[in-house]
């Protein structure tokens, strides 16, 4: 099992999650590894990572070389990961280590190949639990995702989905929609979920709504529908204002001048047409976007080896690194919390 840990200003909770962490794998997974990606933290996180990496053989650190966000540090921990499954979970400890047992049940016990840990209560503000569930909402309608609102950071899957999304590229990505093109094999799990210990989310609402937009015009083409069937509802609307005016001038009762029709049939089609464009002009932006080139991370600098990071039995073969993955590959992805 391979853990990932996207680390963004979490020095002061790293510690302590390693301490916890550890033994629960020790007992749940012969071979396992912990693959810490931090994101352009700008306190002392990297440094903390990487000094549990020396520490401890089944540890490895990987430091991106600006803010990606927390998607495209999950999308690079999970291009370096050697072993079979893949459990992926946050820094602050909000979600306990002891609880992966459960998503490594309900994996193999319902022979599932992705697995949510959905906790019992939620454990955040109001406007962020309204936020998080209209961003699942947006998912499971326009994205078509199954099972979309039990979907959280606490997730357990089998490595091969990734090759799935290979070709994942650009700076928007999202792993639970690149999750959604590989298997229908979901479930999820309810999970005890804990306080933040130290500082704030950095997943505010604001980001959330945000994350959301990024998936809507990265993901789907509902937008553009939206906006033809709007501007289709805008026709009618004037077709139906302007037979009502033929209907009064017919009728006679039709007063001198007609500028308040003719102005609310104008500023109508023009809120129309200015919202298509609008939304084709996202799309057009993403287009020239992924034409520049630009990466989802850039991995600069690594703590501990694919060697010492896997226990193996005496004369097994070491697990290969994957392609793509050396110092020098430019193209998956890190951040800060976000959904």
């Amino acid at each position: 099992m391979s853990v990932v840990i996207p680390c963004y200003r979490s020095a002061q909770t790293l510690p302590t999650l390693m301490e916890r962490l550890m033994p629960v794998l020790r007992e749940v997974s012969a071979r396992h590894e912990v693959i810490l990606v931090v994101d352009g933290s700008p306190d002392g996180t990297w440094e903390v990572a990487a000094e549990l990496a020396r520490r401890i053989d089944a540890v490895r650190a990987v430091r991106l070389s600006r803010n990606y966000g927390q998607h495209n540090a999950l999308a690079a921990g999970i291009r370096e990961a050697g072993l079979e499954v893949v459990v992926t979970m946050d820094d602050d400890l909000q979600h306990p280590p002891e609880q992966i047992p459960l998503l490594l049940a309900t994996l193999e016990g319902e022979r599932l190949d992705l697995v949510y840990g959905v906790p019992h209560d939620e454990e955040h503000g109001f406007l962020r639990n309204l936020a998080s569930r209209s961003v699942k909402a947006g998912m499971a309608g326009a994205l078509g995702i199954r099972g979309a609102r039990e979907i959280s950071a606490f997730r357990a899957f089998r490595t091969r989905l990734r090759d799935g999304f290979e070709g994942l590229t650009g700076p928007h990505a999202s792993i639970d929609v690149a999750l959604s093109w590989t298997t229908t094999q979901v479930g999820s799990v309810g999970v005890r979920m804990e306080e933040r210990c130290h500082g704030r989310s950095n997943y505010s609402a604001r980001l959330l709504v945000r994350h959301a937009v990024n998936m809507l015009v990265g993901y789907s083409t509902a937008p553009l529908r939206a906006a033809s069937y709007f501007g289709f509802a805008a026709g009618v609307v004037g077709l139906l204002l302007g037979g009502m005016v033929l209907w009064r001038f017919a009728t006679g009762d039709t007063t001198v001048a007609g500028f308040t029709t003719v102005a609310s049939m104008v500023a109508l089609f023009s809120s129309a047409q200015l919202m298509s464009i609008g939304v084709l002009g996202e799309y057009i932006g993403r287009i020239h976007g992924d034409g520049m080139g630009r990466p989802t991370y850039v991995v600069c600098e690594r703590a501990g080896s694919p060697d010492d990071a896997v226990p193996r039995k005496h004369g097994e073969p070491s697990v290969p690194a994957r392609a793509g993955t050396g110092p020098a590959h430019a193209a998956a992805g890190s951040g800060p919390d976000e959904p």
